[in-house]
């Protein structure tokens, strides 16, 4: 500031002096006028002086007046993540409800009992409508033993609960079950097809 204020200084008094060596050498005053020329651009000249800046100098900004920010914006930096975070799940961690990428393995069906599609030993009524289908088939099927047949159709009806589309392995099973001496395999497949047909009217349970 001092500075300034030097070198404005200076700058009018070297403007006074070119003004003053003016007037001496034209003579000439304006007498009686309100004022002189020569005053006048000295005072022109030094106000000039003081308010043009110096060169080299900055321009000190006025008391209250908010200096503007730099220019030249700041670099911006992109936002750095702390060290360890990530974007994605912590490795090792599950998502929630996300499935195993490994997948669990399937239950398998528990086994079905032994005794499935085993009918309970039937009353006197159930066996004795059975003994009568089957004599009507061929009365050397029961043979004159009842509990023997009922034991054999109960098995079949534990078959044909197993295996209720496939009608070949019926018969082939109800030919190995229902024998007698004179008939050691079975009574064939056109009375085994009957068989099957009584116990599912009488004994075993529907499919």
């Amino acid at each position: 500031m001092r500075t300034r204020l030097l070198a404005a200084t200076l700058t009018a008094f070297a403007a006074v002096s070119l003004a003053a060596c003016s007037s001496s050498g034209s003579g000439t005053s304006a007498a009686g006028t309100g004022g002189s020329p020569t005053a006048s651009t000295t005072a022109s000249a030094a106000t000039t002086a003081a308010d043009a800046p110096t060169a080299g100098s900055t321009a000190a900004p006025a008391p209250g007046a908010s200096t503007p920010a730099a220019s030249t914006p700041a670099a911006s930096t992109p936002g750095t993540p702390a060290a360890g975070a990530s974007d994605g799940p912590a490795a090792g961690s599950a998502s929630p409800g996300t499935p195993d990428a490994a997948g669990t393995p399937a239950q398998p069906k528990p086994a079905p009992p032994a005794d499935a599609g085993l009918p309970t030993k039937p009353g006197t009524d159930v066996t004795a409508k059975l003994v009568e289908a089957l004599n009507a088939i061929d009365p050397a099927i029961v043979g004159g033993k009842p509990d023997q047949a009922v034991d054999r159709a109960r098995n079949q009806c534990q078959a044909m609960y197993q295996f209720p589309k496939d009608r070949s392995k019926l018969v082939e099973l109800t030919n190995q079950r229902f024998t007698d001496a004179a008939h050691p395999q079975g009574f064939g497949p056109e009375k085994a097809e009957k068989i099957i047909d009584a116990l599912r009217a009488t004994l075993c349970p529907p499919a």
